[in-house]
């Protein structure tokens, strides 16, 4: 089994788009067997996130490059193959093969 990452969610208030992402970040990492967990916050959490990855909208994205270990950034908010994109790029990064961890 893969190494489990953990993900933080996040936009810049925490309440809506970032709600929206997780549901659809959730359902992605569900269907493919992706080895994330995710956790929901606002730009606040991310001082006491500790984790592997931020995802987030696009802008935000680009305002945390270099801040944060990993950012994935999300233009359209329903797009399952969007945020499946990001995910396999992130997974890539690390070293995962996103295809081998199909169920």
């Amino acid at each position: 089994m893969s190494k489990v990452y953990h993900a933080l969610v996040a936009c810049r208030a925490g309440m809506g788009s970032s709600t929206l992402l997780k549901i659809k970040a959730d359902q992605v990492i569900s269907e493919n067997n992706y080895p994330i967990e995710t956790e929901h916050g606002n730009l606040d959490s991310l001082a006491f996130f500790n984790g592997d990855l931020i995802i987030t909208m696009s802008d935000l994205s680009e305002e945390l490059k270099g801040k944060v270990p990993y950012a994935c950034g999300i233009t359209n908010i329903v797009s399952k193959q969007e945020m499946k994109d990001q995910l396999d790029a992130y997974l890539r990064s690390v070293g995962e093969d996103p295809e081998s961890l199909k169920k």
